[in-house]
Protein backbone atom coordinates (compact mmCIF):
# COMPACT_ATOMS: atom_id res chain seq x y z
CA UNK A 1 0.00 0.00 0.00
CA UNK A 2 1.24 3.52 -1.05
CA UNK A 3 1.96 6.04 1.77
CA UNK A 4 0.61 9.51 1.14
CA UNK A 5 -1.56 12.21 2.70
CA UNK A 6 -5.22 10.98 1.31
CA UNK A 7 -4.05 6.99 1.24
CA UNK A 8 -2.22 6.39 4.23
CA UNK A 9 -2.81 2.99 6.07
CA UNK A 10 -4.09 4.96 8.88
CA UNK A 11 -6.36 6.83 6.89
CA UNK A 12 -7.47 3.93 4.06
CA UNK A 13 -8.31 1.99 7.87
CA UNK A 14 -10.13 4.69 9.27
CA UNK A 15 -11.75 4.88 5.88
CA UNK A 16 -13.12 0.72 5.93
CA UNK A 17 -14.56 1.72 9.53
CA UNK A 18 -16.68 4.22 8.39
CA UNK A 19 -18.02 2.54 5.37
CA UNK A 20 -18.56 -0.98 7.62
CA UNK A 21 -20.12 0.96 10.47
CA UNK A 22 -22.51 3.03 7.44
CA UNK A 23 -23.23 -0.17 5.91
CA UNK A 24 -24.30 -1.99 9.60
CA UNK A 25 -26.62 0.97 10.47
CA UNK A 26 -28.29 0.91 6.91
CA UNK A 27 -28.96 -2.92 7.29
CA UNK A 28 -30.44 -2.50 10.95
CA UNK A 29 -33.53 -0.89 10.18
CA UNK A 30 -34.66 2.57 11.48
CA UNK A 31 -32.15 5.62 12.00
CA UNK A 32 -30.88 6.50 15.66
CA UNK A 33 -32.93 9.21 15.32
CA UNK A 34 -36.24 7.42 14.11
CA UNK A 35 -35.87 4.58 16.96
CA UNK A 36 -35.29 7.08 20.39
CA UNK A 37 -38.21 8.79 18.95
CA UNK A 38 -41.61 7.79 20.20
CA UNK A 39 -45.44 9.34 20.25
CA UNK A 40 -46.66 9.44 23.70
CA UNK A 41 -50.84 9.98 22.91
CA UNK A 42 -53.24 10.38 25.34
CA UNK A 43 -57.11 10.28 25.05
CA UNK A 44 -59.26 12.05 26.81
CA UNK A 45 -63.02 11.78 27.11
CA UNK A 46 -66.03 13.24 28.59
CA UNK A 47 -67.42 10.05 28.79
CA UNK A 48 -66.08 6.66 28.25
CA UNK A 49 -62.59 6.18 27.69
CA UNK A 50 -61.34 5.91 24.03
CA UNK A 51 -59.19 2.89 25.25
CA UNK A 52 -57.42 0.83 22.56
CA UNK A 53 -59.43 -1.85 22.75
CA UNK A 54 -62.39 0.37 22.13
CA UNK A 55 -63.86 0.86 18.48
CA UNK A 56 -62.79 4.95 18.27
CA UNK A 57 -59.75 3.69 20.13
CA UNK A 58 -59.04 0.91 17.01
CA UNK A 59 -59.98 3.65 14.49
CA UNK A 60 -57.40 6.15 15.89
CA UNK A 61 -54.15 3.22 16.46
CA UNK A 62 -55.02 1.89 12.78
CA UNK A 63 -55.13 5.52 11.30
CA UNK A 64 -51.95 6.31 12.82
CA UNK A 65 -50.79 2.47 12.09
CA UNK A 66 -51.17 3.91 8.43
CA UNK A 67 -48.78 7.04 9.28
CA UNK A 68 -45.47 4.89 10.50
CA UNK A 69 -46.71 4.05 14.00
CA UNK A 70 -47.36 1.01 15.91
CA UNK A 71 -48.01 -0.21 19.58
CA UNK A 72 -45.12 -1.15 21.67
CA UNK A 73 -42.42 0.40 18.69
CA UNK A 74 -42.78 3.81 18.68
CA UNK A 75 -46.12 4.48 20.22
CA UNK A 76 -47.01 4.93 23.35
CA UNK A 77 -51.24 5.00 24.43
CA UNK A 78 -53.35 6.01 27.31
CA UNK A 79 -56.52 6.92 28.05
CA UNK A 80 -59.00 8.57 30.60
CA UNK A 81 -62.49 9.43 30.55
CA UNK A 82 -64.87 11.77 33.27
CA UNK A 83 -67.82 9.01 32.54
CA UNK A 84 -70.67 12.95 32.18
CA UNK A 85 -68.48 13.44 35.59
CA UNK A 86 -66.73 16.76 34.21
CA UNK A 87 -65.23 18.69 36.61
CA UNK A 88 -62.63 15.55 37.04
CA UNK A 89 -61.39 16.08 33.72
CA UNK A 90 -58.80 18.71 34.71
CA UNK A 91 -57.39 15.99 37.12
CA UNK A 92 -57.57 13.13 34.48
CA UNK A 93 -55.22 15.55 32.24
CA UNK A 94 -52.70 15.82 34.53
CA UNK A 95 -52.87 12.18 35.09
CA UNK A 96 -51.92 11.50 31.04
CA UNK A 97 -49.41 14.25 31.65
CA UNK A 98 -47.72 12.73 34.36
CA UNK A 99 -47.88 9.78 32.05
CA UNK A 100 -46.23 10.83 29.75
CA UNK A 101 -48.39 11.59 27.18
CA UNK A 102 -46.97 15.19 24.82
CA UNK A 103 -50.03 15.00 22.61
CA UNK A 104 -54.11 14.38 23.41
CA UNK A 105 -56.75 13.09 21.19
CA UNK A 106 -60.12 14.84 22.71
CA UNK A 107 -63.59 14.12 22.56
CA UNK A 108 -65.74 17.16 23.21
CA UNK A 109 -65.60 20.99 24.53
CA UNK A 110 -64.99 19.97 28.01
CA UNK A 111 -61.62 17.76 27.20
CA UNK A 112 -60.26 20.48 24.99
CA UNK A 113 -60.80 23.27 27.19
CA UNK A 114 -59.26 21.36 30.20
CA UNK A 115 -56.48 20.37 28.13
CA UNK A 116 -56.14 24.00 26.92
CA UNK A 117 -56.26 25.14 30.85
CA UNK A 118 -53.10 22.63 31.33
CA UNK A 119 -50.85 24.05 28.43
CA UNK A 120 -51.34 20.52 26.64
CA UNK A 121 -51.50 20.13 22.38
CA UNK A 122 -54.35 18.66 21.73
CA UNK A 123 -56.36 17.68 18.56
CA UNK A 124 -60.02 17.70 19.08
CA UNK A 125 -62.29 15.00 16.58
CA UNK A 126 -65.69 16.08 17.66
CA UNK A 127 -68.04 17.35 19.99
CA UNK A 128 -66.17 21.18 19.82
CA UNK A 129 -69.29 22.77 18.69
CA UNK A 130 -68.06 26.56 17.52
CA UNK A 131 -64.88 26.72 18.55
CA UNK A 132 -64.14 30.30 18.07
CA UNK A 133 -67.60 31.57 20.19
CA UNK A 134 -66.40 28.81 22.86
CA UNK A 135 -62.77 30.70 23.08
CA UNK A 136 -61.16 27.13 22.33
CA UNK A 137 -59.13 28.55 19.61
CA UNK A 138 -58.92 32.56 18.12
CA UNK A 139 -59.98 31.95 14.34
CA UNK A 140 -60.71 28.40 12.33
CA UNK A 141 -57.71 29.63 9.57
CA UNK A 142 -55.37 30.08 12.50
CA UNK A 143 -56.42 28.79 15.92
CA UNK A 144 -53.24 29.70 17.89
CA UNK A 145 -52.87 28.03 21.58
CA UNK A 146 -52.49 24.35 21.74
CA UNK A 147 -55.59 23.46 20.35
CA UNK A 148 -57.13 22.28 16.96
CA UNK A 149 -58.91 20.36 15.16
CA UNK A 150 -62.48 19.31 13.42
CA UNK A 151 -65.82 20.07 14.00
CA UNK A 152 -69.05 20.91 11.97
CA UNK A 153 -71.77 23.62 12.03
CA UNK A 154 -75.00 22.84 13.76
CA UNK A 155 -77.46 24.86 11.72
CA UNK A 156 -76.02 23.79 8.71
CA UNK A 157 -76.65 20.16 9.33
CA UNK A 158 -79.74 20.94 11.33
CA UNK A 159 -81.53 22.24 7.90
CA UNK A 160 -80.70 18.35 6.95
CA UNK A 161 -82.02 16.74 10.34
CA UNK A 162 -85.36 18.52 9.88
CA UNK A 163 -85.95 17.54 6.64
CA UNK A 164 -85.26 13.73 7.55
CA UNK A 165 -87.80 13.63 9.89
CA UNK A 166 -90.18 15.81 8.28
CA UNK A 167 -89.65 13.24 5.49
CA UNK A 168 -91.50 10.98 8.75
CA UNK A 169 -93.87 13.28 9.87
CA UNK A 170 -94.81 15.59 6.74
CA UNK A 171 -96.80 17.52 9.99
CA UNK A 172 -94.11 18.08 11.87
CA UNK A 173 -94.75 21.72 13.58
CA UNK A 174 -93.44 21.29 16.81
CA UNK A 175 -90.40 19.54 17.42
CA UNK A 176 -88.57 18.72 21.18
CA UNK A 177 -84.59 19.65 21.89
CA UNK A 178 -82.64 17.98 24.24
CA UNK A 179 -79.45 18.89 25.40
CA UNK A 180 -76.92 19.47 28.50
CA UNK A 181 -77.00 23.05 29.42
CA UNK A 182 -73.92 22.71 31.56
CA UNK A 183 -71.99 21.92 28.28
CA UNK A 184 -71.45 25.57 26.38
CA UNK A 185 -70.32 24.23 23.03
CA UNK A 186 -73.57 21.96 23.09
CA UNK A 187 -75.60 25.14 24.50
CA UNK A 188 -74.52 26.84 21.28
CA UNK A 189 -75.44 23.98 19.50
CA UNK A 190 -78.43 23.99 20.82
CA UNK A 191 -79.01 27.71 19.89
CA UNK A 192 -78.05 27.23 16.54
CA UNK A 193 -80.22 24.48 15.91
CA UNK A 194 -83.01 25.88 17.52
CA UNK A 195 -82.72 29.55 15.34
CA UNK A 196 -82.37 27.16 12.12
CA UNK A 197 -85.87 25.60 13.45
CA UNK A 198 -88.02 28.61 13.66
CA UNK A 199 -86.29 29.80 10.57
CA UNK A 200 -88.28 26.77 8.96
CA UNK A 201 -91.74 27.77 10.97
CA UNK A 202 -91.45 24.84 13.76
CA UNK A 203 -91.56 25.69 16.81
CA UNK A 204 -89.24 24.45 19.50
CA UNK A 205 -89.86 23.08 22.87
CA UNK A 206 -86.15 23.31 24.84
CA UNK A 207 -85.40 20.86 27.27
CA UNK A 208 -81.98 21.61 28.89
CA UNK A 209 -80.44 18.63 31.62
CA UNK A 210 -77.98 18.98 33.63
CA UNK A 211 -77.51 15.50 35.63
CA UNK A 212 -79.01 12.02 34.84
CA UNK A 213 -82.59 12.80 36.93
CA UNK A 214 -82.95 15.83 34.85
CA UNK A 215 -84.34 13.38 31.75
CA UNK A 216 -87.26 12.58 34.04
CA UNK A 217 -88.72 16.24 34.31
CA UNK A 218 -87.86 16.24 29.69
CA UNK A 219 -90.21 13.39 29.69
CA UNK A 220 -92.95 14.79 31.90
CA UNK A 221 -92.64 18.16 30.09
CA UNK A 222 -93.06 16.08 26.48
CA UNK A 223 -96.01 14.05 28.01
CA UNK A 224 -97.56 17.51 29.04
CA UNK A 225 -97.16 19.16 25.64
CA UNK A 226 -96.33 16.14 23.03
CA UNK A 227 -94.15 17.35 20.54
CA UNK A 228 -94.24 16.06 16.87
CA UNK A 229 -90.16 15.20 16.86
CA UNK A 230 -87.50 14.77 19.11
CA UNK A 231 -83.41 15.88 18.42
CA UNK A 232 -81.34 15.60 20.26
CA UNK A 233 -77.50 17.04 20.87
CA UNK A 234 -74.78 14.90 21.48
CA UNK A 235 -72.48 14.87 24.23
CA UNK A 236 -71.45 12.82 27.14
CA UNK A 237 -74.46 13.14 29.40
CA UNK A 238 -76.98 12.27 26.55
CA UNK A 239 -74.72 9.37 25.48
CA UNK A 240 -74.51 7.68 28.51
CA UNK A 241 -78.28 8.35 29.06
CA UNK A 242 -79.67 7.40 25.45
CA UNK A 243 -81.31 4.28 26.21
CA UNK A 244 -83.45 5.91 28.18
CA UNK A 245 -84.39 8.57 25.06
CA UNK A 246 -85.05 5.57 22.79
CA UNK A 247 -86.91 4.09 24.83
CA UNK A 248 -89.22 7.42 25.79
CA UNK A 249 -89.29 8.04 21.90
CA UNK A 250 -90.86 4.74 21.05
CA UNK A 251 -92.93 4.42 24.36
CA UNK A 252 -94.57 7.20 22.91
CA UNK A 253 -94.40 6.90 18.88
CA UNK A 254 -91.70 9.92 18.70
CA UNK A 255 -89.67 9.94 15.42
CA UNK A 256 -86.38 11.18 16.62
CA UNK A 257 -82.68 11.89 15.30
CA UNK A 258 -79.35 12.20 16.78
CA UNK A 259 -75.22 13.24 15.70
CA UNK A 260 -73.94 10.69 15.21
CA UNK A 261 -74.62 7.19 14.20
CA UNK A 262 -73.51 5.37 16.91
CA UNK A 263 -77.06 6.65 18.34
CA UNK A 264 -79.05 4.62 15.46
CA UNK A 265 -76.69 1.76 15.58
CA UNK A 266 -77.56 1.72 19.23
CA UNK A 267 -81.45 1.29 18.56
CA UNK A 268 -82.22 4.91 18.14
CA UNK A 269 -84.29 5.44 14.98
CA UNK A 270 -82.17 8.01 12.73
CA UNK A 271 -78.65 9.80 13.09
CA UNK A 272 -77.00 12.30 10.35
CA UNK A 273 -73.71 13.49 11.30
CA UNK A 274 -70.03 13.17 10.56
CA UNK A 275 -68.01 10.09 9.38
CA UNK A 276 -66.35 9.41 12.91
CA UNK A 277 -63.52 7.24 11.44
CA UNK A 278 -63.28 10.00 8.53
CA UNK A 279 -62.79 12.53 11.18
CA UNK A 280 -60.32 10.01 13.21
CA UNK A 281 -58.54 9.45 10.10
CA UNK A 282 -58.04 13.45 9.86
CA UNK A 283 -57.18 13.97 13.47
CA UNK A 284 -54.27 10.87 13.42
CA UNK A 285 -52.39 13.43 10.46
CA UNK A 286 -52.56 16.27 12.49
CA UNK A 287 -51.49 14.45 15.77
CA UNK A 288 -48.61 13.38 13.34
CA UNK A 289 -47.55 16.44 11.97
CA UNK A 290 -48.29 17.95 16.08
CA UNK A 291 -45.37 15.53 16.66
CA UNK A 292 -42.97 16.55 13.76
CA UNK A 293 -43.17 19.90 15.10
CA UNK A 294 -45.85 21.48 13.78
CA UNK A 295 -47.76 24.05 16.45
CA UNK A 296 -51.53 23.07 16.54
CA UNK A 297 -51.84 27.11 16.43
CA UNK A 298 -50.75 27.04 13.39
CA UNK A 299 -52.95 23.90 11.77
CA UNK A 300 -56.23 25.09 10.86
CA UNK A 301 -58.91 24.19 12.22
CA UNK A 302 -60.96 21.77 9.89
CA UNK A 303 -64.50 20.91 8.87
CA UNK A 304 -65.68 17.03 8.44
CA UNK A 305 -66.06 16.24 4.69
CA UNK A 306 -68.14 12.70 5.21
CA UNK A 307 -71.44 12.51 6.73
CA UNK A 308 -73.31 9.61 7.13
CA UNK A 309 -77.41 9.09 7.44
CA UNK A 310 -78.59 5.87 9.42
CA UNK A 311 -82.00 4.91 10.21
CA UNK A 312 -82.42 1.88 12.24
CA UNK A 313 -85.86 0.12 10.35
CA UNK A 314 -86.04 -2.27 13.06
CA UNK A 315 -86.87 1.00 15.61
CA UNK A 316 -89.29 2.23 13.03
CA UNK A 317 -91.14 -0.83 12.77
CA UNK A 318 -91.28 -1.74 16.35
CA UNK A 319 -92.74 2.21 16.48
CA UNK A 320 -95.32 1.48 13.77
CA UNK A 321 -93.52 3.88 11.27
CA UNK A 322 -92.85 3.01 7.49
CA UNK A 323 -90.25 5.08 6.60
CA UNK A 324 -90.72 5.83 2.87
CA UNK A 325 -88.85 4.76 -0.14
CA UNK A 326 -87.19 7.47 -1.09
CA UNK A 327 -85.87 8.13 2.78
CA UNK A 328 -84.45 4.60 2.93
CA UNK A 329 -82.55 5.05 -0.52
CA UNK A 330 -80.64 8.33 1.11
CA UNK A 331 -79.60 5.83 3.81
CA UNK A 332 -75.77 5.19 3.82
CA UNK A 333 -76.84 2.38 5.86
CA UNK A 334 -79.99 0.73 7.19
CA UNK A 335 -80.05 -1.35 9.64
CA UNK A 336 -82.80 -3.87 9.60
Amino acid sequence: MEPGADGSPAVLTRRRILISFAAACAGAGPSFAEAEKTLHLGTIAAGPPLAAETPLGKILINALGDLGYALDRNLTFASRGAMADIPKLPALVEALKAEGAAILVALGYPCAAAAKAAGVPTVIFAGAGDPVATGLIESWARPGGVVTGISDLAATLTIKRLELLKSLSPQMKRVAMLWNTDDRAMSLRYEASAATAQMQGLTVQPLGVREPNDFNGAFAAMERDKPDAILMVADALTALNRQRVFDFAAANRLPAIYESDSFARAGGLMSYGADTRESLTRAASMVDRIFKGARPGDIPFEQPTKYLFVINLKTARAMGLEPPVALLGLADDVIE
